[in-house]
């Protein structure tokens, strides 16, 4: 059976926002606006993504 995967966005930018949600985005692999990844659905993963929701958006791969 595959992993599960998400699809990671990036949709709003970083500038002003806290230097550990800054690094949250840049550990998810994203840099620039509109930038995606697709990644291993796991409990850190989630996690990351929690944190820094109001910058990104998550689709089911």
């Amino acid at each position: 059976m595959a992993d599960k995967q998400i699809k990671v966005t990036l949709v709003r930018s970083v500038i002003g926002t806290r230097k550990d949600h800054r690094d949250t985005v840049r550990g998810l692999g994203l840099g620039k606006l509109n930038s995606s990844r697709v990644l291993k659905d796991t409990p850190e993963v989630r996690g990351m993504i929690r944190k820094v929701d109001y910058l990104v958006s998550v689709t089911q791969v």
